[in-house]
């Protein structure tokens, strides 16, 4: 019986610590108002280990103790997003600013427009996911980088260690705010100044270079192996996003921003509902103010449309949805004196002037080099080797140089730059083809272009080759253990082992990698080829549409333009590509190694092929995003405005000028019952 009492004892304090150290871990890490010192909590902290060692049956994963728990990683596995985790579109202008705002005008067709401002966080996206936990709550069971967008690196152990993410949310909260126990939390990972500037004095100590800014920091803090590293360099997660069943909580942003600081997330503080451009670029104003006086590093403000039901309206391109985007502030600047112009060979040939600078702190990263664009640029600008500069860190990221400098402080260099007629590289005479700045290297072996080659069909986005760096490249070339890309997939264990810093598991694991991209699919392989003008979007519609590299290669210009997205140009390019030998035999080679080049072809009807859509309204139980969709799958093409040449105006409730437009022309009006009938007469 007394050993029964002592249990219970024992379980209800160290629920009683659990509790009382969650709640100090919030108002310290996300409120910013402890209410004890450190000693305190540490002292609470110890004396919960010890009961928690003393009584092993007692352990529970979501407890504080074991925020730094956990071996040190082999790797991250790599998991799929509940839902794309996509870009934004980026103004830098108040005049870009005003023509989005047009068109989520036009594209809302009546719906409420209101914005949400908030600050761009210079840091990583992340992705949380909680699941059901006892009594009626959530516990955290996942955490994901962004990865690719649709793919993330699960991290999960190193995001425990982060104390302003909550490891549980108490089952009374989630009732009160109507939530399920299964959700999902998007945010930013972020690493304060003052735990930047920590890192860099505990670099200097051991002898290593400094990090180059905090988002970089954050980001390999985040992908380093030993959890208990990454709880000392205290990273913050701001929370923006909350996801129920893969989709956006319906409430609004505005509400969610509220719902997730009630869940015990950290929620930016600097937040504002706006209506005008004159309201947005007053609090973008506001914000760059604030911008060193903040803690932490933000390259913008975004603003997102509220509304839930205006967003589904607007819906998304490719790449980014059409109800938010990143206003990025005027790039950082720095002047500086240029020592000398080179010249770079990309992957298609293609000459880039670069300029060799003065080192130049601008913006937390310190600019050595910087691009000249073209021939045309320098000559322009009258650039001369030993002028002092204006470079700038285009959208906080790239650097180049924008002006020359000259005046009493910044004399004029007195060597002019002549471009190159030969390549750098190979020594190949170069070209500049009628109607284009660029000049390029013509020759198909240049070592240039298969570097840069392989380094991009390595890429992420492309065939997610992870291990294929500069370095691994650059020793592949010299070793000539490569000639093209498909011999990476002759590549064996041993070779690569006998490569500098590599040893049998690096190779293997890269082995391993190369083996598995082949089955990435179609339109990886498509971007992976290197072809003009093709970039992910567009290899995904082309993959949709041909379902084989077969049907492609023998694609005519009429057959491509038919494509969504692509035009004479874009089709010239890919006609252009496949009519050289040297890249059909490339394609070749591929196959012969086993890379998969098919995709499930879309089922495309052509019973609609030549009639025009326009949807306005909300329709009973599509998105318009859907009913485009079935359009444009059945030969259809889906329009945003009213003319006499529409064939059809699919109309819901609360259509707006739309359909009276339609009226007016007499242009025939379906509702969704009648879209619907349309279709099915069609299959």
């Amino acid at each position: 019986m007394s050993e029964t009492r002592t249990s219970v004892a024992v379980r209800e304090r160290v629920e009683a610590l659990r509790e009382d150290l969650r709640r100090h871990e919030h108002l310290y890490y996300v409120l910013d108002a402890p209410e004890i010192s450190d000693a305190e909590y540490d002292a609470r902290m110890n004396e919960l280990r010890k009961l928690e060692a003393a009584h092993p049956e007692l352990h529970s994963a979501d407890s504080p103790t074991q925020r730094v728990g956990g071996k040190p990683a082999e790797g991250f596995k790599k998991a799929q997003h509940s839902r794309p985790m996509l870009s934004l579109d980026n103004a830098y202008s108040p005049e870009e600013l005003a023509d989005w705002d047009r068109r989520v005008h036009e594209l809302a067709d009546g719906l409420p427009v209101a914005y949400v401002a908030e600050l761009k966080m210079d840091g990583l996206s992340v992705a949380l996911r909680y699941g059901p936990a006892s009594h009626g709550g959530a516990r955290l069971e996942m955490g994901l980088t962004r990865g690719d967008g649709q793919t993330g690196e699960d991290v999960t152990t190193n995001i425990r260690t982060i104390r302003s993410v909550p490891l549980t949310i108490p089952g009374p909260v989630l009732k009160k705010l109507d939530l399920p126990q299964s959700l999902e939390v998007r945010g930013e990972a972020v690493m304060s100044a003052a735990a930047f500037a920590r890192l860099n004095e505990e670099r200097e100590q051991q002898g290593l270079p400094p990090a180059v800014n905090p988002r970089n920091a954050a980001a390999g803090t985040l992908r380093t192996l030993e959890p208990s590293i990454v709880a000392t360099r205290r990273l913050d997660v701001y929370a923006y996003f909350l996801l129920v069943d893969g989709e956006y909580w319906p409430r609004g942003q505005r509400a969610t921003l509220d719902v997730l600081a009630a869940l015990g997330f950290r929620v930016n503080p600097h937040r504002r509902l706006v209506q005008t451009v004159e309201q947005m670029t007053a609090f973008i104003d506001d914000a760059e103010a604030k911008r060193e006086t903040l803690g932490y590093e933000i390259d913008g403000v975004v603003l997102k449309v509220d509304a839930h039901a205006t967003q589904l309206r607007l819906g998304y391109t490719g790449r980014a949805p059409r109800w938010a985007i990143a206003y990025k502030f005027t790039a950082r600047a720095g002047t500086t004196k240029v020592h000398n112009i080179t010249v770079q060979v990309g992957r298609t040939g293609k000459l880039t002037p670069v300029a060799e600078l003065e080192p130049v702190f601008i913006g937390g990263t310190t600019v050595s080099r910087a691009t000249l664009h073209n021939a045309d640029f320098i000559e322009r600008l009258g650039l001369k080797l030993g002028d002092w500069v204006k470079v700038e860190r285009g959208g906080d990221v790239i650097p180049k140089v924008v002006e020359v400098v000259h005046d009493a402080d910044h004399p004029r260099g007195k060597h002019s730059f002549h471009f190159p007629t030969e390549c750098p590289e190979c020594g190949s005479t170069v070209v500049r083809a009628e109607g284009e700045v660029d000049f390029r290297c013509v020759n198909a072996d240049c070592p240039a272009k298969l570097r840069e080659s392989l380094l991009h069909f390595g890429r992420r986005e492309v065939m997610n080759i992870e291990g294929l760096g500069e370095a691994v490249v650059q020793q592949l070339l010299e070793r000539k253990m490569v000639r093209g890309v498909a011999d990476l997939y002759k590549l064996t264990v041993e070779e690569l082992a006998g490569l500098e810093r590599f040893a049998e598991k690096s190779a293997t694991a890269l082995v391993e990698q190369i083996e598995r991209s082949k089955k990435a699919g179609l339109a990886r392989v498509l971007m992976g080829l290197g072809i003009r003008f093709v970039g992910e979007r567009t290899a995904e519609l082309l993959a949709e549409e041909f379902g084989s590299m077969d049907a492609l290669m023998t694609a005519s210009a009429d057959e491509l333009e038919r494509v969504e997205e692509v035009g004479p140009r874009i089709a010239e390019a890919i006609r252009e590509f496949f009519a050289q030998e040297k890249n059909r035999a490339l394609v070749e080679h591929l196959r012969a190694a086993g890379v998969e080049m098919t995709a499930e072809k879309k089922k495309r009807s052509t019973q609609l092929a030549g009639l025009t859509f326009v949807l306005t309204g909300t329709l009973p139980t599509m998105t318009r995003d859907e009913a485009e969709a079935h359009i444009v799958a059945a030969g259809g093409k889906a329009v945003g405005s009213v003319s006499k040449k529409t064939s059809y105006v699919v109309a819901g409730t609360e259509a707006g000028s739309k359909l009276d437009k339609a009226r007016a022309l007499g242009v025939p009006v379906l509702d969704e019952a009648g879209l619907l009938k349309l279709l099915q007469n069609t299959e």
